[in-house]
């Protein structure tokens, strides 16, 4: 199933939504119908099982400028009726709806991934990079704090909180070797090797079981902010028992032992 707006195209097929922002003319800046599109998009995966992996892209030499300023420019908001805050919160639930959709994203970033742009490829689950690649929390640079959108939150926990610091501080751009160094991307290449890999992960994450990898992505996020080992432990001994009394457990094993693909009873559903 494929739909498309004139910013976001949409294709579904097989348990895997490939979504790529397409305003390549303004280097796929967030204007208001692409956050809107985003943002229901993400929202709208926490109750489908049918779509298991997500893959985000982007047309043309860039990933995301980040914030439109110039459709801001010309339509500016009336910050004394609530606007700007209700502005500010639509690009800001875009990155709690990626976390909190219980679908694996996969990230494909080249050339610049700016301000918002960043805080995409921060919420997504694996970053892919170009040689070309360059991320940014240009906020700082616009006049506002270089905290926004959920990458004060995101980066500190990625690459430690002084190199955070130095690229929350500067609004400096971490090109892609940096970001291998710190371990923000599991991969540096050109595009087209990249999305045979990214397409090499998605049939790697879907012979696990639907159950199974959900519970996978819930985990990790949790883990992050856990209190100890102990509380992380729980939530692992919780998500086995929860997988092993799941139908589809058996299959898992059986074609793990068969040296074959799994066919999932929960394939396919939808909430």
């Amino acid at each position: 199933m494929a739909s498309a707006t004139d910013v976001l195209s949409i294709v579904e097929s097989d348990g895997v939504a490939r979504l790529t922002l397409s305003r390549p003319d303004a280097l796929n800046a967030l204007n208001r119908p692409l956050v809107h599109a985003l943002r229901d998009y993400f929202t709208g995966l926490y109750q489908r099982r049918d779509i298991r992996v997500v893959v985000l892209a982007a047309e043309g030499r860039a990933f995301c400028a980040g914030l439109d300023l110039k459709e801001q420019a010309e339509t500016p908001i009336n910050p004394r009726v609530g606007g700007a805050l209700d502005e500010q919160r639509a690009v800001r639930d875009i990155m709690v709806a990626m976390r909190r959709c219980p679908q694996p994203i996969i990230s494909i970033v080249q050339g610049a991934a700016s301000g918002g742009g960043f805080a995409l490829a921060l919420a997504s689950d694996v970053r892919l990079l170009t040689p070309d690649a360059r991320m940014n929390a240009a906020f700082i640079r616009l006049g506002i704090s270089g905290c926004d959108v959920g990458v004060s939150y995101f980066l500190p926990r990625m690459v430690g909180s002084s190199a955070a610091a130095e690229y929350l501080l500067t609004g400096r751009f971490m090109v892609a070797d940096r970001a291998r160094e710190l371990g923000l991307t599991s991969m540096v290449a050109p595009l087209e090797q990249l999305q045979e890999h990214a397409d090499g992960l998605v049939a790697d994450m879907l012979r696990a079981t639907p159950l199974g990898l959900r519970l996978t992505k819930e985990a990790l996020g949790l883990a992050i902010d856990a209190q100890s080992l102990e509380a992380v432990v729980a939530l692992e001994d919780r998500n086995q028992i929860l997988c092993i009394q799941d139908d589809d457990f058996r299959e898992g094993v059986s074609a793990f032992l068969e040296k074959r693909e799994p066919h999932y009873s929960s394939e396919g559903e939808q909430s």
